[in-house]
């Protein structure tokens, strides 16, 4: 029996000092690798960490193989590695989250009304049949850090409706006469309320404009327009008298006054680029149908896809896709017919 457990001791030592060896191998090609990586100063990585905080708890002797960092620092990242694995093992603990479309949807009803407090969105929430308590509807809205106010794109659809833009633009005839045309925006639905085309526009011209464009009480309470001089006395007199409060951009700046610049812009690519001009007369016609397609026809972005008359969506059900031209054919508008 004794010459048994003699043997036994002896092979134990011999596997343990194989894995001493072993181990003390790895901790060397290591630490070797992470010096190969080319730079003055060895950046350790996590697997770099990982590798040692676990070598630390496997072989007594690690210390002796350690050449790269000093053994505090092994120990510093085994604590480490403690508080994420605690972390990881415990987040399934505490109160169930709740489904994503849900937290989905508070985050959105907090955004879309910056005024609502938790109790409104709980309220609004039970009344889509969605129950959910107002700790939780705190614990998922969106958090504020200024006093809650509309935002610039809920202010000017606001008052959207009040504001009105004028402009001139200049077309050429197939003379080389210069025309005037004047046109009269509305902010809301981007309507054309009123144009008209002159050779020599006055100031008593334009505040006769504004009186065509808004009778009786239709007159907006805002008036946006540039610096030229055209807006002079007689203009400000007129528009004051109806009630108009005038909106002047700064000087030399067009993107002040972005919808009238971009309707220009719209009326240009649109139909003038394509059309020569031969006369005054002629512009009307042109601007009239071309006024016609945009009200009633052409898409807007602003718009969401549809136009400032709003167009009904058709279904497949109401018969084959026909084609209606504008504009001689420039334009086409497409609607389905019984």
């Amino acid at each position: 029996m004794r010459i048994f457990h003699v043997l036994f001791r002896l092979l134990r030592l011999a596997v343990s000092s194989h894995a001493a060896l072993v181990a003390e191998n790895l901790a060397l090609r290591q630490q070797i690798i992470v010096l190969q990586r080319g730079t003055k100063k060895p950046r350790i990585k996590r697997r770099d960490r990982i590798f040692w905080a676990w070598l630390s708890r496997l072989w007594n002797r690690w210390r002796s193989a350690l050449i790269i960092v000093q053994p505090e620092t092994v120990v510093k990242w085994h604590r480490a590695g403690f508080r994420l694995y605690w972390r990881w093992k415990s987040r399934r603990t505490g109160r169930p989250r709740k489904a994503p479309v849900v937290r989905d949807l508070i985050r959105r009803m907090s955004r879309d009304n910056p005024t609502w407090g938790a109790p409104r969105i709980r309220a609004e929430l039970r009344l889509i049949g969605l129950n959910v308590a107002a700790s939780t509807v705190a614990r998922y809205m969106i958090k504020k850090h200024k006093p809650p106010s509309p935002t610039w794109r809920s202010f000017l659809s606001n008052h959207a409706s009040q504001i009105t833009a004028i402009d001139f633009f200049t077309v050429y005839t197939i003379t080389f006469k210069v025309l005037y045309c004047f046109v009269v925006l509305s902010h809301d639905r981007r309507r054309i309320i009123h144009f008209n085309v002159t050779p020599n526009p006055t100031a008593e011209w334009t505040a006769q404009q504004i009186i065509e464009a808004f009778p009786y009480d239709t007159a907006p309470r805002f008036l946006l327009h540039d610096r030229d001089s055209i807006y002079g006395n007689v203009f400000r007199r007129r528009v004051k008298g109806m009630g108009i409060e005038e909106v002047t951009t700064a000087y030399r700046c067009p993107w002040q006054n972005p919808y009238c610049e971009r309707v220009i812009g719209s009326i240009r690519r649109d139909c003038l680029d394509h059309i020569i001009i031969f006369g005054e007369a002629h512009l009307r016609r042109i601007l009239k149908d071309c006024f016609r397609y945009y009200h009633e026809s052409r898409t807007h972005m602003s718009l969401e896809g549809n136009s400032p008359f709003p167009r009904e969506i058709e279904p497949p059900s109401k018969g084959t896709v026909v084609a209606v031209p504008f504009l001689g054919g420039l334009h086409h508008r497409y609607t389905r017919a019984a």
